[in-house]
């Protein structure tokens, strides 16, 4: 689980707090990483990624990276900043989804976008991408996965975010442990190498 917030103790931090209450309930194990007021360097496309296997700026993205590789899931929560995730989580994100070559395919995948009022929708597509580039698998809830809070806790009163992160929570439980089960009798989807067509020659 990925706090994208800088409030460690903020909104965001409420949100994911009431999925783990649920995970914790059926015995699925998470790690929470804070990483919103951590100091990440954004993506400079030198590629070395491609040669090391790990990002050239060693820091809370490489050590989320080997946690991401031994996960199943991965829940991803961000604050709305100008109706987009916060500046340090894309960052983050850019870095942990570009420089990881293992293979995501069916990982089960969920964003949470917290606001005071508007931006959540844009924001939450911004962080599903990150999950739908990757063949993972996207859980949903009963509604978009928004709360609304602005002071800290204030989340705290709305009900029905608190109930979506609930139901998210189970559903993504339902999903790890059915693709687990899948995994066990089919395997994998099958996979083929990559044909990168460029537009311009």
């Amino acid at each position: 689980m990925i706090n994208g917030s800088p409030h460690a103790d903020g909104n965001t931090a409420l949100a994911l707090a009431e999925m783990k209450k649920i995970f914790d309930a059926e015995k699925i194990d998470t790690t929470l990483l804070q990483i919103g007021n951590k100091d990440i360097h954004g993506c400079v496309g030198c590629g070395t990624c491609y040669k090391n296997g790990k990002c050239v700026f060693d820091d809370e993205v490489n050590k989320a990276a080997e946690l991401f590789e031994k996960a199943d899931g991965l829940v991803i929560g961000s604050p709305v900043y100008y109706a987009s995730p916060n500046g340090t989580l894309i960052s983050f994100l850019d870095r942990l989804f570009f420089s990881t070559q293992f293979d995501k395919t069916m990982k089960v995948g969920a964003a949470v976008a917290v606001a005071r009022r508007g931006g959540c929708t844009a924001a939450f597509d911004v962080l599903n991408k990150y999950l739908s580039i990757s063949g993972m698998a996207i859980a949903s809830s009963q509604y978009w996965n928004i709360i609304h809070g602005r002071a800290p806790g204030e989340a705290a009163q709305d009900a029905e975010g608190l109930q979506t992160m609930r139901v998210l929570a189970r559903n993504m439980v339902f999903m790890l442990r059915s693709i687990a089960l899948g995994k066990d009798k089919y395997g994998l989807p099958e996979t083929e190498p990559w044909t990168p067509t460029n537009f311009i020659r």
